[in-house]
């Protein structure tokens, strides 16, 4: 059932426009999701609460590996964006191959961006922040689970190899 959750960007683009046009809230998030975690978990749950749904954009493998390093992603972003996809607290998946998702904001032109708390306004990408600044999208900071990350769990289970 999680599949017809994952879309295409301009699946996502008409998903926008018809949630604007009924003054629906989307919230809007991105990353690499590589493992899924508790500290993940908590952040999506927040970000669903800030409006009326949650798109998950996912970078593709390539973004991930420019990002993270050639060691990552451990899983690929098909198998990502199904995991995430099947948590019901996130309403659309898609994977976008940019390491900046400003394209798929300017194309998608959500209500509210969340990002976690290891971000500020200030401190987003310029070009995403102007992205979403002319979209006129509310961007809501919320709070990191202490601890919790994939850097940490890949961390602590090479140390446990």
């Amino acid at each position: 059932m999680s599949a017809g959750k994952i879309v295409t960007a301009p699946e996502l683009a008409q998903v926008s426009e018809a949630f604007a046009a009924q003054g629906k809230r989307l919230v809007f998030t991105n990353g690499c999701f590589d493992l899924l975690h508790v500290g993940h978990v908590r952040y999506l749950q927040a970000a669903r609460d800030l409006g009326d749904a949650l798109v998950v954009a996912v970078n593709g493998d390539a973004s991930v590996r420019a990002l993270k390093g050639p060691s990552r992603p451990v899983n690929p972003e098909g198998d990502r964006a199904e995991v995430l996809a099947a948590l019901g607290c996130v309403d659309y998946v898609v994977i976008f191959p940019d390491v900046r998702v400003t394209d798929l904001i300017r194309l998608t032109r959500p209500q509210i961006y969340a990002k976690g708390g290891d971000y500020s306004p200030e401190t987003l990408n310029p070009e995403e922040r102007a992205a979403l600044d002319a979209a006129g999208s509310k961007i809501s900071i919320l709070p990191l689970v202490p601890g919790r990350s994939t850097t940490n769990l890949l961390a602590a289970a090479s140390c446990k190899i």
